[in-house]
């Protein structure tokens, strides 16, 4: 069967941890490394609307991530100070809905993914989503980082701030949608997250940052991956430990360069 074949299943992978690391990467420059965490928990309620429908889940889980990315482009564009705080409050309770309205037999997979089950058409349709953010996080990608560095600079040259940031909470919400099946919706948000900060220890330039958040994206999807296969273990904690262990490792390259 398609969906048990580890080599497929490793394909997807990789086309996923890779999309999440670049669009992370922007996450980081943003330094809203914790907010996007919170985001991703926002995906359970929508999926458990979407189970107790009988519908897909995955369509539930786009639909909340959606409502949310527009919610937190609103705060953002309207708060002389983003209010993280409310955020958190919001994005947390959102967690605790859907944990219990979520079906027990649904749950454990719902939080910490199910690779196992996807399928053909699954796995080819993430691929494609996955290909498509990349390419569209790359055309903006140099707007983006003129926003960021300097909101006065990016106006003055005719860059509409507010709709590169929309467009790219969108696309986090398509990321944050297509890896839910790996690691799931509780772990999500470091997936997207933990590979640009592992890149940011050791890059030297912006494209060197990019490249080596990508890098680290697809070691810690392949990685993860092989080891729940081998072991049967779910493939969320797996993957979420295989970055962990990756940022570390440059963390401490990052102290011995930075001794020499």
């Amino acid at each position: 069967m398609i969906e048990t074949n580890p080599l497929f299943i490793l394909l997807v992978g990789i086309f996923v941890g890779g999309a999440a690391g670049f669009i992370g990467s922007f996450m980081v420059l943003k330094r809203m490394a914790l907010v996007g965490d919170a985001f991703t928990h926002v995906a359970l309620p929508g999926m458990a609307i979407a189970l107790l429908l009988q519908l897909d889940p995955m369509t539930g889980a786009f639909a909340a991530l959606t409502l949310a990315a527009l919610g937190i482009w609103y705060l953002e564009e309207t708060s002389r100070i983003y209010p993280e705080a409310l955020v958190g409050i919001f994005f947390a309770t959102a967690l605790a809905i859907g944990i219990l309205i979520t079906p027990e037999t649904e749950l454990l997979e719902t939080l910490f993914g199910s690779i196992e089950k996807i399928n053909l058409l699954e796995g080819f349709l993430t691929i494609i989503l996955a290909v498509l953010v990349s390419a569209s996080g790359y055309l903006i990608s140099k707007k983006l980082v003129l926003g960021i560095l300097s909101e006065e600079l990016a106006t003055s040259v005719g860059i509409s701030r507010k709709k590169i940031n929309l467009i790219y909470l969108l696309l986090v919400a398509v990321t944050v949608t297509i890896g839910i099946r790996f690691v799931g919706t509780l772990l999500m948000g470091a997936l997207v997250i933990i590979p640009a900060a592992s890149a940011k220890n050791i890059s030297t330039s912006l494209g060197s940052y990019y490249r080596l958040s990508i890098l680290f994206g697809i070691a810690s999807a392949a990685v993860g991956v092989g080891i729940a296969a081998t072991y049967g273990i779910l493939s969320g904690p797996a993957v979420v430990l295989t970055s962990t262990s990756l940022f570390l490792v440059t963390f401490v390259i990052k102290k011995l360069v930075g001794r020499v």
